[in-house]
């Protein structure tokens, strides 16, 4: 649809809008360009597209794009896809717009992107801007003006919003929202059409609104009683028998108030009688009294200013004249973060802006069926609080919820509806007035109550650490000896904090048992928690105290069978947590079923999700999970899941390292045990993605396996790192990975593991400048390969004292190992070792100043990794021909070949080699005396450095530093 019509006369102006994009989001998406209507891209593009203009002015991060694009099943590459398809955006919107230009709509906001646009270009923003001034023309008496506005905006409407574009439950309840805003507007201008008896020019929007919202009670009691002003009573009844028919069909419920009250105008005829116009015994039975039954305000609140910053800004933020619907908050967290605790706190701080009075139950939906609320008692409990006589409620459901919502119709009151199950608990006791406010507590985010009722979801979760310590102080403060502000006490406090998960149950009922038990020390407590097998013990309850494995165990009992089994497995997962990938292999379950499970957890609050797609549980969850584990699983099943977890990450760990590095295969696992799912990156880009985003688990995972002494055999997972952790710059974790694999090793007398250990240990040491501690450990292994007649590995040995020989200028030795090594190679026909024994052999030669006899060999060499196609060694290839080149006086061949050395090095993601690269490169300016290229390429090699884990290894830091001096 055209979002405005021709603006101005003048030939320049006229021009610039035929150029500008026009988009349209109310109805199917579509984007004009003057009188051409434009192509929005694929599909995944359009939904992109969609979300973004439905947020208009409001930025969206990345990770919210992810789910509001894909929903919880986002692909490994969609942040790469969301950042191709917004370049694709914005060509589209600008064609003209030079390339990595940000451009005047589609804007980057922080970690994510805003869309910003005027009335002209954007028919919501048009569309909002027509209804501000309805409603400021309705504020100064001039309801005709606000017809108008009213009917300008509607007609910007041609359908549901995206028109069934997105698929996500998020996207779907951001587009909803927009469909709420013209069934609101709607139902505002056919009240003012009425008004001025002009039913009829309002019939056309109605109508949309009704077949696109088609159980929307309010719009279609506001289409019967327009219709019935417009002189068009048959059709009004024949609207109202077929929302009550479908209301009956598709949720078994009957009309409510509104509709019934419209239905009854229309059958009388007094469609434009007023509203008001209440029978005199509904008036007695609606008689409010003013109940004010909020629990106690919590004695010992602390914290909590972000979150209580966020509910007052929704409160005063949405109080408006315009509102037709009560204002809902819906909180979730965890059992014992205390939720409830803060919405207490939040409806006392504004319960005296409720003038009608406060309203509080508990729905006990943490409880099993058979011990939570139904709707229909909280119906009856909430007419009771207000003062109806039993013998006066009516004796239907549905009569029931109409005496509800005429007692609140118009009320000024706050509504706190504790520890809700479901969406469907809570949506029949929402009570008839905008002038309301809802406060949902629950374990769960009710998504179905933000998606169809407008309720503003806040998640709840544990303080930071010093929120809880101030918790914890606050709780001690006036006990003697228990200050926690000084030496040791603070450290142990701290510690006791991080062992509870800063849990604001545990930290209570610790505190409590402190000063019951005035001998008990902070000490004694530390040690308790530290015990993780017992340490829920600390919190045992007693009599009326809710500890958190009670806790817990309220909301694992509403799990299935199978999710509680998944629940209890997790807890053998390392505490960097795990993906649904690995859940797979864990739970010996089908991909779809097992996601099915953990959106079961999570929805439990039994655990988190993160940005990352690691999936983990709170430090006291978990440990409740393991007292599960061990209670109701046999030792067999507790081994084997861990067991198919830990093949998980070394299977798929193996095929990342075939994907990085396809012509150095990795030394081959055993077979995995059945159930053992493996992920494939197919890529080098996805390899790397993977191993970035599991390298904490990983090297959790060969501790835990060393400890254990089952799974898998850790030496092997190390090793299908080190490549990664090797061109990563991940020297020292490297370095650690392996110190844990060669205790095991010798642990278990594999001898053979342990000279490929020792081997990879050499390597790290020798990158962190242990250059005899690495020869130290190469003679280790190169003696058992010798013993064990492994030519391979002698020759892959042979290779490594090269470089430990070179880098302490022992050039002599360097070249008699490189001999050896190639001469080993050939005689296995293995040419990706021929060629890094050239390479090595090249640069010995360069160092003993034989530039002519280097030349040859490295000639030989990068001929041979062309052939290969190996672009790591070619990087190194080409900075080893610059050395030659640089010797000769041939300073521009020289800075060529060091380019390209370090683009090939990016290209791969060899960080260490595209170092190495523009450090010898801004080495080679320096003594050409071109100091402001060798700045300019310093200053490259200092951002890059700064990328690696503490900023690189000394010798980099130093070599930087050296040739910072030397410029200076």
């Amino acid at each position: 649809m055209k979002v405005k019509e021709d603006v101005g006369s003048g030939r320049t102006e006229e021009s610039a809008l035929q150029e500008a994009p026009r988009l349209q989001i109310m109805g199917p998406l579509r984007v004009w360009r003057g009188a051409t209507e434009l192509d929005a891209g694929p599909r995944q593009q359009r939904r992109l597209l969609a979300v973004l203009l439905a947020r208009q002015g409001r930025p969206t991060t990345t990770s919210d794009l992810l789910d509001l694009v894909w929903g919880p099943d986002s692909p490994a590459s969609a942040v790469n896809v969301i950042h191709k398809y917004v370049a694709a955006l914005r060509r589209l919107l600008e064609p003209d717009l030079p390339p990595r230009a940000v451009g005047s709509y589609l804007l980057r906001h922080g970690n994510g992107y805003l869309f910003v646009a005027g009335p002209e270009t954007l028919d919501l923003v048009a569309f909002r801007s027509d209804v501000s001034e309805a409603k400021s023309s309705l504020a100064q008496d001039r309801p005709d003006d606000a017809l108008e506005h009213y009917l300008d905006a509607l007609r910007r409407c041609h359908g549901s919003s995206g028109d069934g574009l997105v698929d996500s439950a998020a996207a779907a309840a951001v587009l909803a929202g927009i469909d709420g805003e013209f069934f609101d507007a709607a139902i505002a201008a056919a009240a003012v059409a009425v008004r001025l008896r002009q039913p009829a020019r309002v019939l056309a929007p109605l109508r949309l609104a009704a077949a696109m919202g088609q159980l929307n009670e309010p719009v279609h009691a506001s289409l019967v009683t327009t219709l019935a002003a417009a002189g068009q009573q048959a059709e009004a009844l024949a609207a109202y028998s077929a929302i009550r028919t479908r209301l009956d069909e598709e949720l078994g419920i009957d009309p409510g108030y509104h509709l019934q009250d419209a239905h009854r105008r229309a059958l009388t005829q007094t469609a434009l009688a007023p509203v008001e116009d209440v029978d005199p015994v509904v008036a007695r039975r609606t008689t409010l009294i003013r109940p004010a039954q909020l629990p106690p305000d919590p004695p010992l609140f602390v914290g909590r200013e972000s979150e209580l910053l966020i509910l007052r800004d929704l409160t005063t933020g949405t109080r408006t004249a315009e509102r037709t619907s009560p204002l809902v908050i819906a909180m979730d967290g965890m059992g014992g973060v205390g939720t409830s605790t803060l919405a207490v706190h939040f409806a006392h701080r504004v319960a005296d802006e409720y003038a009608d009075g406060q309203l509080y139950l508990d729905l006990r939906g943490h409880l099993c069926a058979g011990g939570r609320l139904s709707a229909d008692d909280a119906v009856r409990s909430l007419l009771h609080l207000v003062g109806v006589p039993a013998s006066d409620v009516p004796d239907t459901f549905d009569a029931r919820i109409g005496m509800y919502r005429s007692m609140t119709a118009g009320r000024q009151m706050l509504f706190l509806l504790d520890n809700a199950h479901d969406a469907a608990q809570v949506r029949p006791l929402l009570p008839n007035s905008a002038r309301s406010l809802v406060i949902v507590t629950s374990r769960r985010a009710l998504v179905g109550l933000a998606a169809f009722d407008g309720a503003h979801l806040l998640r709840v979760d544990p303080p930071d650490l010093p929120t809880a310590r101030r918790l914890l102080e606050r709780r001690l403060a006036g006990l003697p000896s228990r200050s926690t502000d000084d030496g040791g006490c603070a450290s142990t406090a701290d510690e006791i904090i991080e062992l509870c998960g800063r849990l604001p149950l545990a930290l209570a009922i610790l505190a409590a048992r402190i000063a019951a038990r005035p001998g008990l020390s902070l000490a004694t407590i530390a040690a308790e928690l530290r015990d993780s097998a017992r340490r829920l013990e600390a919190f045992a309850g007693g009599p009326g105290l809710i500890d958190p494995r009670t806790a817990f165990t309220w909301s694992y009992r509403q799990l299935s069978p199978d999710a509680a089994r998944l629940f209890r497995l997790l807890s053998v997962a390392p505490l960097p947590g795990v993906t649904a990938e690995a859940c797979v292999s864990l739970a010996d379950r089908d991909p779809d079923s097992t996601r099915a499970l953990l959106a079961e957890l999570i929805d439990a609050a039994l655990v988190t999700e993160h940005e990352d797609g690691r999936l983990t549980s709170h430090v006291l969850v978990k440990a409740y999970a393991e007292e599960l584990l061990e209670a109701e699983e046999s030792t067999a099943e507790r081994e084997a899941a861990l067991s198919r977890l830990l093949q998980h990450y070394l299977h798929t760990s193996h095929q990342a390292q075939l994907a990085l590095d396809p012509n150095r295969p990795p030394i081959e696992p055993p077979p995995p045990l059945p159930g053992v799912v493996a992920q494939r990156p197919g890529t080098y880009d996805e390899a790397i993605d993977w191993f970035d985003r599991q390298r904490e688990m990983l090297t959790e995972s060969v501790r835990l396996a060393a400890d254990v002494g089952y799974g898998i055999v850790p030496w092997q997972l190390a090793l299908a790192m080190q490549q990664y952790l090797q061109w990563a710059g991940r020297f020292q974790d490297w370095e650690d990975v392996m110190r844990i694999a060669l205790r095991d090793a010798r642990k278990r007398g594999d001898v053979v593991g342990e000279a490929h250990v020792l081997r990879s240990l050499a390597g790290a040491r020798y990158l962190l400048g242990a250059h005899e501690e690495a020869l130290h450990l190469l003679d280790e292994a190169a003696r058992t390969y010798r013993d064990r007649d492994m030519r391979l590995e002698q020759a892959l040995v042979h290779n490594n004292f090269q470089e430990v020989f070179s880098a302490l200028g022992r050039h002599d030795r360097a070249l008699e190992h490189s001999a050896k090594a190639l001469s080993l190679f050939r005689l296995l026909h293995n040419r990706r070792g021929q060629l890094g024994s050239l390479l090595r052999r090249g640069r010995s030669l360069t160092a003993q100043g034989k530039v002519t006899e280097s030349i040859g060999v490295l000639r030989e060499a990068l001929d041979l990794s062309q052939r290969v196609g190996r672009a790591h060694e070619e990087s190194e290839i080409r900075a080893a021909v610059a050395d030659n080149l640089a010797e000769t006086g041939r300073v521009a061949e020289a800075v060529t070949e060091l380019e390209i050395a370090a683009s090939v090095a990016r290209r791969v993601g060899d960080r260490p080699s595209q170092f190495d690269a523009l450090r010898q490169m801004a080495d080679v300016l320096i003594v050409a005396g071109d100091v402001a290229a060798s700045r300019r390429v310093l200053e490259q090699a200092r951002t890059l450095l700064r990328e690696f884990p503490d900023g690189g290894t000394d010798s980099m830091r130093a070599s930087v530093t050296r040739l910072a001096e030397r410029l200076s």
